[in-house]
């Protein structure tokens, strides 16, 4: 099993990334967060979880092992597969994830990319009550430490983007890259022309 990849990246796209590990090239498939976060040239590393079929070995990425361990224990639940899961990892932050789940938010669940009614209560009922973990640490090394005055920079920065027609994988790699500026304090109006100029070069 390959715990994690480190090298220089290659290739970036939406759904895949492509590291050169020693003369090597590995096709890892991100979420369209992580693609966002990632700069081309430059030394990475990223958690991940390999698939194994019958025509192929894949290797999904995450940033932290969070994710990874979210990633994982969706597809116990019936229904989802690789796919799905990884789509469901990159459409919120895992922590209010974990949290609709635990609190049965169906409406919440329901807006997840895939997930209609049955699936919902599934992962309710399959996954309530194996989620502490994720839900007290949020997604690791991004939302750690996260103050109330960066948390609601986050949201008005993620709520604008999504005003401006961006789907919410896009608005939440744009927060995720600008975490720093978020952090300083910069206007709104600014942080939405950096978030735009960002999403015009993907």
């Amino acid at each position: 099993m390959i715990a994690f990849v480190e090298g220089i990246v290659e290739e970036i796209s939406l759904d895949h990334v492509v590291f050169n590990i020693n003369g090597i090239g590995y096709r890892v498939f991100v979420t369209g967060t992580t693609s966002y976060s990632l700069q081309a040239g430059n030394r990475e590393r990223l958690y991940t979880q390999q698939h194994v079929r019958e025509d192929a070995i894949i290797l999904y990425g995450f940033k932290t092992k969070e994710e990874r361990e979210l990633f994982v224990k969706l597809q116990n639940v019936s229904g989802i597969g690789p796919k799905a899961a990884l789509t469901i990892v990159g459409a919120a932050p895992i922590q209010e994830l974990a949290a609709a789940i635990q609190s049965e938010r169906v409406e919440f669940l329901k807006k997840l990319p895939g997930i209609g009614q049955k699936t919902a209560q599934r992962l309710i009922i399959e996954l309530k009550d194996k989620l502490e973990d994720l839900a007290i640490s949020g997604s690791g090394e991004f939302f750690a430490q996260r103050g109330a005055p960066a948390a609601q920079a986050d949201h008005e920065l993620f709520e604008a983007l999504l005003s401006l027609g961006y789907n919410e994988k896009e608005a939440h790699g744009a927060v995720r890259v600008l975490t720093q500026d978020l952090e300083a304090g910069q206007p709104l109006e600014l942080l939405i022309k950096k978030a735009l100029r960002l999403l015009a070069t993907k």
